[in-house]
């Protein structure tokens, strides 16, 4: 990606961010956030900073075991890297579309084939928008009623999320089941660049598809005839998904209040998350502060509704976002490092 790219991204970002911030402190008397902030108790805190960085090493785990499942090079711990590297990217590109490419560089550049990172990565994504699909389906189903209710007019959201997600879902089981497809759709798509000249013309572009193909296909087969490492990644999915909803309760409890239990709660984020997840917004800034104060308005007590939104988000989003950008950081000076050392090894006299 170009220098211009990454600023236009960075400020497209700043920019949704001040307006969030904007937006949520407009109107409201900052002391009185900040005071009630400061009752959190230093439990809360950690347990909910704990779930969001748990959120990303999760994805790291099921990359890795996967990957190691099928000759991978990389271990565990670079893989937690990959997984804090995309969670950055794809919290500062619309859609989050900008992390599962930036992943795929770094282990393809790790010595990792090409097929078997796509086939990892695509079986990560069909896990993680299939439990959402199902947890915002059942959810839907047994308690229609009191998310009308919550959530008002934002509701229709929440009904967009399931429609666009199963969308998704059925697009990369599509791609994974009929290899065909992924064929005409990578030649069809540099056919594109190459009238565009976005793309150099080679005579041998079709035969590399073409191999491509080929690696997919056996490692699509792989993914098939192992189904026990599908549905372990299936599982630890939806003890992810969990997490991130368990942490506002945690978030709840850290300000002293109990009056609502443990499922409601977890039902309520796991429908804002639906609602917002996939919105062509950074990060789902802005919406997902709006959707949040609708649902959770009559959870919490009006001194507590602004404050456990921003500790929510700070520890659920901001903080790891942080984490994931120095994750980045150490990635870059690594490349670099490698590349001064193989230049200063090519020039040294034989």
């Amino acid at each position: 990606m170009s220098r211009q790219k990454r600023t236009a991204q960075a400020l497209l970002f700043l920019a949704v961010m001040l307006l969030t911030f904007y937006a949520v402190f407009h109107g409201q008397d900052a002391g009185a956030i900040f005071a009630a902030v400061r009752q959190t108790s230093m439990a809360g805190l950690a347990g909910a900073l704990f779930l969001g960085l748990f959120f990303i090493t999760a994805e790291g785990f099921m990359i890795w075991y996967l990957l190691s499942a099928m000759g991978g090079k990389s271990d565990v711990w670079r893989c937690i890297q990959y997984s804090f590297i995309g969670f950055f990217y794809s919290g500062i590109t619309p859609s989050a579309t900008g992390g599962q490419p930036v992943q795929l560089y770094y282990m393809k550049k790790d010595g990792n084939e090409m097929s078997d990172c796509s086939v990892v990565l695509m079986t990560v994504a069909l896990a993680y928008k299939l439990v959402l699909v199902l947890v915002g389906l059942a959810v839907l189903a047994v308690w229609h009623g009191p998310l009308k209710q919550y959530f008002g007019g934002y509701f229709f959201l929440i009904v967009l999320g399931i429609f666009l997600n199963t969308i998704v879902v059925l697009a990369i089981w599509g791609l994974m089941v009929y290899p065909a497809l992924l064929i005409r759709l990578m030649s069809g798509g540099a056919w594109l660049l190459e009238r565009m000249h976005l793309l150099k013309k080679r005579e041998d572009r079709r035969d590399q598809i073409c191999r491509f193909a080929g690696s997919y296909q056996r490692a699509v087969d792989f993914i098939r005839a192992h189904r026990g490492k599908l549905a372990v990644v299936i599982g630890v999915t939806l003890l992810q998904r969990c997490s991130v909803f368990f942490l506002t309760y945690v978030v709840y409890r850290g300000f002293h209040l109990q009056e609502t239990g443990v499922m409601t709660i977890m039902a309520l984020q796991s429908a804002v998350y639906l609602a917002v997840d996939m919105l062509p917004v950074p990060g789902a800034q802005g919406i997902t502060e709006l959707v949040y104060r609708s649902a959770f308005e009559g959870i919490f007590t009006k001194s507590f509704l602004i404050p456990s939104m921003l500790v929510s988000r700070v520890m659920n989003f901001y903080l790891p976002l942080l984490v994931s950008g120095a994750a980045v950081a150490v990635a870059v000076i690594r490349e670099k490092t490698a590349l001064r050392e193989k230049t200063a090894g090519c020039g040294k006299p034989v």
